[in-house]
């Protein structure tokens, strides 16, 4: 089959596209592969920098969205049915195979592209605003990275919970796609805490969301409201911001971390799909409809991971595998 492989760690340039053999079922369910998504992991995994450090060579990819080829019996899913999946890596190639706790049934509403933006961005913000963030009807959201896939994301789970949405962008054409996404307010990078405090009347918000990082967190931090959270997601900006904790005194503000994948690892496999099955809803009445960005064809996998890896993403980067 074919496959995108990464087999030396010098950068997203360095992904080629080779045969390699199938993958074997075992106690997996094998899929088809329609589509793949591609996410900030596997710009890191490029360059050997991200937590997860498989052998070379290697098959990245961990989102995929195709039809069900495989399964074993009491996985839930069945030959010929449509899904998205979450197999971790393997998902940049026309079969894969997946955990059955990590295949999940997809709406006859959405599309294989729309179901491979789903499983990593909207499952992680599910965990970040539900659990980890206590997000409650009627609160303020302020998402950095508001026009990315996790950012869109955040910004529509945002609003299927009844919050007011303030998105960061870094330019108009990105303010365009967060709102698209549902934002009730577009607020630029560059002073983006001043314009919170206006927007607000001076209160504050009650989330941040940043998988940002970098030179924004203290301002995300004074940008909180009286309980505050700041939900931690990532480091896109490159820099792992340190905080002052006198800083968490004043207005009783927290840093949260958020770690979906580390949650579910480390002692509950069974959460995904008990995520899914409250998202489930909202994704087949139309509330939560991921905004896609560019559409690559597998040949194009190193342009699409370099979209990413040079910020350039507005809406969820995505390879077409087949169909």
């Amino acid at each position: 089959m074919r496959a995108a492989q990464i087999s030396t760690l010098d950068g997203p340039r360095a992904i080629q596209v080779v045969d390699v053999p199938e993958p074997e079922a075992g106690d997996k369910v094998l899929i088809e592969v329609h589509a793949a998504g591609v996410t900030y992991p596997e710009v890191l995994q490029s360059r050997g920098e991200y937590q997860m450090k498989p052998p070379l060579p290697f098959v990245p990819g961990s989102e995929a969205a195709g039809v069900v080829r495989s399964a074993p019996e009491g996985s839930g899913v069945s030959a010929g049915q449509r899904v998205a999946a979450f197999p971790s890596l393997g998902g940049f190639a026309e079969v894969v195979a997946a955990a059955p706790s990590m295949v999940f049934p997809l709406p006859d509403r959405m599309s294989f592209e729309q179901g491979a933006a789903l499983p990593m961005n909207y499952l992680t913000m599910h965990f970040a605003l539900r659990r980890r963030g206590k997000l409650q009807e009627g609160e303020s959201v302020l998402v950095h990275g508001a026009a990315g896939g996790l950012g869109t994301a955040a910004v529509q789970l945002a609003k299927a919970y009844g919050a007011r949405v303030l998105a960061v962008v870094s330019s108009d054409a990105k303010g365009e796609v967060a709102r698209a996404a549902g934002a009730d307010e577009i607020v630029p990078a560059d002073g983006f805490r001043d314009a919170v405090k206006e927007l607000t009347g001076g209160k504050g918000v009650d989330v941040v969301v940043d998988p940002v990082g970098g030179d924004r967190f203290t301002d995300s931090l004074r940008s909180l409201g009286r309980e505050g959270r700041i939900l931690v997601l990532g480091f896109t900006g490159g820099e792992i911001p340190t905080v002052k904790v006198n800083r968490l005194l004043l207005n009783n503000v927290s840093v949260v971390g958020v770690g979906w994948g580390a949650f579910w690892v480390g002692g509950a496999p069974g959460f995904p799909q008990e995520q899914w099955q409250e998202l489930y809803p909202l994704l087949e009445r139309g509330a939560l409809d991921p905004v896609l960005g560019t559409v690559h064809p597998l040949e194009d996998v190193v342009e699409a991971v370099t979209e990413l890896d040079e910020r350039r993403a507005a809406g969820k980067v995505l390879l077409r595998i087949r169909g």
